[in-house]
C-alpha cells in the first residue's frame, strides 16, 4: 500500500532582517522561484506574491492563488532601468526620466511588452508594468534570482493588501499551494500600493494613485494626467483599476467628520452591532476614552499626516476584520495631493 503524498497548506515563514538580508535565505527563496514556486516578500509598499516573471506556469499559480481574473496584469519587479529595458519592447525618454527620479521606489511604469515576455503576466495585453522596489529584501531577492519577479499583492483578489507577513498567511495560508515561502521583513514602510503611470502615449497617464503624488510627477513630467477606473472585463494596463478593490470583509462607511463618525459608530453599536472606528482628529484621545466604555466599539487612532496614516491604514482594517466587526466607520481624510492615494483607497473600499 502506497502512502499519500501530503503537502501542508501552511507556508513556511522565515524572518529576514531588512537591514542585512541573510544571503542563504535569499538563495533558498530564489531557488524556489526558479523551480516554479511562489515566494511572498516585503516591498516598501505592501507584501507581494512573487513568481519568476517569465515562467508561465508559475504565473498561472499566482492567478489561481489570488483568485485573480486573468485579464488583470501583474507588476514585474526589476533591479532598475537596466532590468526594465530587458522586458520592455521600447523604453522612452519619459520612462527614463521618471525612473531616474523615483527608482528605486513606489512608482510603476507601464511600457510596451517585449515579445519574449509571456502575455499572461500582462493580463493578455501588449504592455508590461514594471517597477524597481526600494525595500532591501525585495532588491536582494531580485539580485539572487537574476531575473524579474512578477508580484501582485500577496492576498486574495480585492481583499485588503498585506503590510506584515501575518496578513499574507491569514489570506493565502489556507490555500493549498498558495505560497511556498513567506519572507518576513516586518511592516512595510509605505503601507499602500505603488503609483502606476502609463508612459506609452504622448502624455503620461496615472492609472492608480499611490505614494508618489501628482505634483511630484508633474515636477518631472508636466504632461501627466489622471486616468479613470475600469469596471469592465476588458484587459487593462495596470492592477488596481477596479471600481471596487482593497476592501475589508466588514462593510466600510466613510463619515465626513470625526463627530459624524462617532455618531454613526455609537448608533450602530446601540443596535447591537460590533463596530470599528478609524479616526485621525485631535479629539481622538478624548473619543477613545469615552468609547472604550462601549465594548461594541473598537477604535483605531491613525496619524494625522498622510504618510503615517497610509502606513497604518491597511493594518487597522486587518485588525478590525480579525476582531469580527460588522461595520467599519472611517473619518474622511483631506482631499489634497498628499492624501490622494488614501482617498482613492477609501473610495474603492466603499463602492
Amino acid at each position: 500500500m502506497h502512502s499519500a503524498c501530503y503537502v501542508s497548506a501552511v507556508p513556511r515563514v522565515l524572518a529576514v532582517d531588512p537591514r542585512a538580508p541573510d544571503p542563504a535565505i535569499l538563495a533558498e527563496a530564489a531557488e524556489i522561484l526558479r523551480a516554479g514556486g511562489l515566494v511572498a516578500f516585503p516591498t516598501e509598499t505592501v507584501y507581494g506574491l512573487g513568481a519568476r516573471a517569465l515562467d508561465v506556469r508559475a504565473i498561472a499559480r499566482v492567478y489561481a492563488a489570488k483568485g485573480r481574473p486573468a485579464h488583470h496584469p501583474l507588476i514585474a519587479h526589476v533591479d532598475g532601468e537596466a532590468g526594465a529595458r530587458r522586458i520592455a519592447a521600447t523604453w522612452s525618454d519619459r520612462a527614463s526620466r521618471l525612473a531616474t527620479a523615483f527608482w528605486p521606489g513606489p512608482l510603476t511604469l507601464v511600457v510596451p511588452r517585449a515579445a519574449h515576455v509571456p502575455a499572461e503576466v500582462a493580463g493578455g495585453g501588449d504592455s508590461i508594468a514594471v517597477r524597481a522596489p526600494a525595500n532591501a529584501i525585495a532588491r536582494a531577492l531580485i539580485a539572487a534570482l537574476g531575473d524579474a519577479i512578477a508580484a501582485p499583492s500577496a492576498n486574495r483578489y480585492q481583499e485588503v493588501s498585506p503590510t506584515i507577513a501575518a496578513h499574507v498567511v491569514k489570506s493565502l495560508g489556507s490555500i493549498p499551494f498558495g505560497v511556498d515561502l513567506v519572507l518576513d521583513g516586518g511592516a512595510c514602510d509605505r503601507g499602500i500600493e505603488s503609483t502606476v503611470v502609463d508612459v506609452r502615449a504622448d502624455v503620461a497617464i496615472v492609472l492608480r494613485p499611490g505614494p508618489i503624488g501628482i505634483d511630484a510627477l508633474r515636477a518631472i513630467d508636466p504632461s501627466v494626467v489622471v486616468g479613470a477606473s475600469v469596471a469592465s472585463d476588458e484587459a487593462r494596463a495596470s492592477p488596481g483599476m477596479d471600481v471596487r478593490h482593497y476592501a475589508p470583509r466588514a462593510r466600510l462607511i466613510v463619515a465626513g467628520t470625526w463627530a459624524e463618525a462617532q455618531e454613526s459608530a455609537c448608533g450602530l453599536a446601540a443596535s447591537g452591532a460590533r463596530v470599528g472606528l478609524v479616526l485621525h482628529s485631535e479629539r481622538v484621545p478624548d473619543l477613545t476614552r469615552e468609547l472604550a466604555k462601549n465594548g461594541n466599539v473598537l477604535v483605531r487612532n491613525l496619524p494625522r499626516d498622510a504618510a503615517g496614516y497610509a502606513r497604518g491604514f491597511y493594518a487597522a482594517l486587518h485588525d478590525m476584520d480579525d476582531e469580527g466587526v460588522d461595520a467599519i466607520i472611517v473619518e474622511d481624510v483631506p482631499h489634497d495631493d498628499a492624501w490622494w492615494a488614501v482617498a482613492d483607497r477609501l473610495r474603492r473600499s466603499t463602492t
